[in-house]
């Protein structure tokens, strides 16, 4: 242990933002971590509207289909 008050304080201070350091590291990490999945969850999101186009499509041509076999009302 420093006999000098300045040193232990200086001691102290190089611990801090050692600390401090670590904690921004671990922030940027997540900050990206957190942008990967927000990129992700907007591509899920692409894939389900183009799904719920494609299956808005497939019924219209089923009820088309429905229709000329005279299986639903017209």
């Amino acid at each position: 242990m420093p006999d000098n008050p300045e040193d232990l304080v200086l001691e102290h201070l190089h611990y801090i933002r050692g600390s401090v350091d670590r904690v921004e590291q671990r922030l940027d990490d997540l900050t990206t971590r957190v942008g990967h999945l927000e990129t992700n969850l907007a591509h899920v999101q692409v894939q389900l509207a183009e799904h719920s186009v494609r299956f808005d499509r497939l019924e219209a041509h089923i009820t088309r289909m429905e229709k000329r076999l005279d299986l639903a009302d017209a």
